[in-house]
């Protein structure tokens, strides 16, 4: 297809530190999550929860991901806050998809991802429609996503 254009120059930096910053941003991305992006124009709400405890809430809202802890959840002393999280009363702010969500996308590279994409019709590149579609469960964890 197309090469990316880098610049040589990008607000003063040299094209060496503009590709460094590029790969920073993409630092928690594996391979074939490269050109997922945040929708900047979409507002969604997710309920993460394990088993009948709401342990938290994941909202995108002018293209910024924002989590944070239910009050039940700072209350229950069973279940250890996330290791992406581990501060309850704080509420986390960022541009980027937190690993913990992203990793519950599979790569659109993957032949069975692809066709649901295409039977959905799903831009591949969006993070929000991707973790809507896949992100419910994760092999990784037993916490459940649930769009609101």
């Amino acid at each position: 297809m197309f090469e990316k254009k880098i610049p040589t120059t990008y607000r003063g930096c040299t094209k060496p530190k503009f590709i460094n910053m590029l790969n920073w941003l993409n630092r928690w991305k594996t391979e074939g999550q490269e050109e997922l992006i945040t929708p900047k124009g979409k507002v969604i709400v997710f309920n993460l929860s394990y088993k009948q405890l709401l342990v938290g809430i994941l909202r995108l809202d002018s293209g910024k991901w924002v989590f944070e802890y239910t009050e039940e959840f700072k209350q229950q002393k069973q279940i250890k806050p996330l290791p992406d999280f581990p501060n309850v009363e704080k509420v986390y702010r960022s541009e980027e998809l937190y690993p913990f969500f992203l990793h519950r996308i599979p790569s659109p590279k993957q032949p069975k991802v692809q066709e649901e994409i295409r039977i959905r019709h799903i831009d591949e590149t969006d993070e929000v429609e991707l973790l809507r579609l896949f992100g419910r469960k994760s092999i990784s964890n037993p916490f459940l996503l649930r769009p609101v």
